[in-house]
């Protein structure tokens, strides 16, 4: 299929690189429409593009990908039933939110035009453009786009499998165990309570303390604060990786009498005596470990490459796909490209990032199959929106490759406010549902640019 001639194509591929993208969508499908339609020429089996992960990443490129390519031209891989907006599990863990509002049906949210491939990659052959599923079958590809996630390795805590959920352990991390969170909040009745946050990269990265916000915001309205003793590990060297979002919440910390501790990661947990075992990673004590008692401890699990990345040709020395951080094409394999949280883009693992992400990656991909090579580039933006109360937030934006702070609205948003706070709880998960998931929002760059210039 040769349409590099269509002059039209050449404006709306560029506009791919810009915050009015997905507009274009429409005259891209005109285009194809003019030509035999994909299906029709493809073996069973084999697909113009395979993208494999139904999570965020994967809806947002595979919904307009569908759409601008025609019906079954795109093949997602997912096994699972149900797609979850895991950012809302903060609140749900605060019991501001339901479990059933972070959910909807994976049939649901798939996109129409798109064939659903019910099953999990078992390996990659990128030489013989192919994916081999769980099953044993071979689905062969033009293009493959990875967008997997991240592995939560649970098992790597001794003891937490088969402990979580119980006496007062908990993670909202998990689908099966998010609402323990609010249960074991509110019978709380005092003591010690722990917080954790591995020194792995995991995805939101803000979640881990954000709960402790909202747990010690209950105890304090519940009046048994003074008998309650909060401390938050992590197994990093600092609170938060941009300064200027660091600073503030240090600053609400030592307020708040919440008490933190860096270098110190959880190895182990001893639910007969109630006991958490960390890792000592660095100081004077560093290659020791350190026991604390527990009444309530929220643990957030390390994360890492998916194994059937990390085993695969696609992976880096660290396991994630190995892609160039600003086109998300992969440095070996010219046809294949990777997004969100399996690859080895070095910013944060955030629903934010995948908006921008996506965008560069769809118009660079849609440029390789029309003949456009006008280049758009990722520039590390991401997003963590860091929930401190049940009425203020902090709303940190920033580039993870500059490390600079990357805001949209016109004022500091280090600071704590009742309107990002509403945003983000109200406004953003209405966008993630009719938007995100359906290929048409790519963040709020053109927001920004229009408040900066006002």
């Amino acid at each position: 299929m040769v349409l590099a001639s269509f002059s039209p194509l050449s404006s709306v591929a560029r506009l791919g690189a810009r915050s009015s993208a997905f507009q274009s969508r429409r005259f891209l499908a005109q285009a194809v429409s003019a030509t035999p339609k994909i299906q029709d020429q493809a073996k069973a089996s084999s697909y113009k593009v395979v993208v494999v992960g139904g999570g965020s990443a994967g809806l947002a490129v595979a919904s307009t990908l569908s759409e601008t390519l025609g019906s079954k031209a795109v093949a997602v891989i997912e096994p699972s039933d149900v797609h979850y907006y895991q950012p809302l599990w903060t609140f749900v863990g605060a019991g501001l939110k339901t479990f059933d509002e972070s959910k909807m049906a994976m049939s649901e949210v798939m996109p129409e035009k798109a064939q659903w491939i019910k099953d999990s990659v078992a390996s990659f052959d990128p030489k013989k453009n192919t994916v081999t599923l769980a099953n044993g079958e071979s689905i062969s590809y033009d293009y493959l786009v990875v967008a997997a996630g991240i592995q939560v390795n649970w098992g790597k805590i001794k003891n937490l499998p088969e402990t979580l959920g119980k006496n007062g352990v908990t993670s909202n991390y998990s689908p099966n165990s998010v609402e323990k969170t609010d249960e074991f909040i509110k019978a709380f009745k005092g003591g010690n309570a722990l917080f954790t946050m591995p020194s792995t990269p995991i995805k939101c990265a803000g979640a881990p303390q954000k709960i402790m916000y909202l747990a010690e915001e209950q105890w304090r309205k519940a009046g048994i604060r003074t008998k309650t003793d909060i401390k938050y590990f992590t197994g990093l060297g600092k609170i938060f990786a941009i300064d200027k979002y660091a600073n503030e919440l240090l600053k609400i910390c030592k307020a708040r009498n919440l008490n933190v501790n860096y270098f110190t990661d959880l190895a182990e947990i001893r639910p007969d005596s109630k006991e958490a075992v960390f890792n000592v990673l660095g100081g004077e004590a560093k290659g020791t470990q350190l026991t604390l008692s527990y009444d309530f401890l929220h643990v957030t699990p390390p994360m890492g490459a998916p194994e059937f990345i990390k085993s695969s040709p696609l992976s880096n020395a660290d396991g994630w796909v190995d892609v160039d951080k600003e086109t998300l094409r992969h440095n070996k394999f010219q046809n294949v490209y990777a997004l969100g949280d399996c690859s080895s883009l070095p910013t944060s693992k955030t629903a934010a990032a995948i908006t921008s992400q996506s965008a560069v990656l769809k118009n660079n991909l849609l440029g390789d199959i029309f003949g456009d090579k006008q280049v758009a580039k990722y520039d590390g933006y991401t997003s963590c929106p860091l929930i401190t109360g049940s009425d203020k937030l902090i709303l940190a934006e920033f580039s993870g490759y500059t490390g600079q702070p990357q805001e949209t609205f016109p004022f500091d948003q280090s600071k704590e406010r009742l309107s990002t706070y509403l945003l983000t709880k109200e406004i953003i998960p209405e966008i993630y549902w009719k938007s995100m998931v359906k290929g048409t929002w790519d963040g709020p760059g053109k927001y920004r640019k229009l408040f900066r210039s006002a």
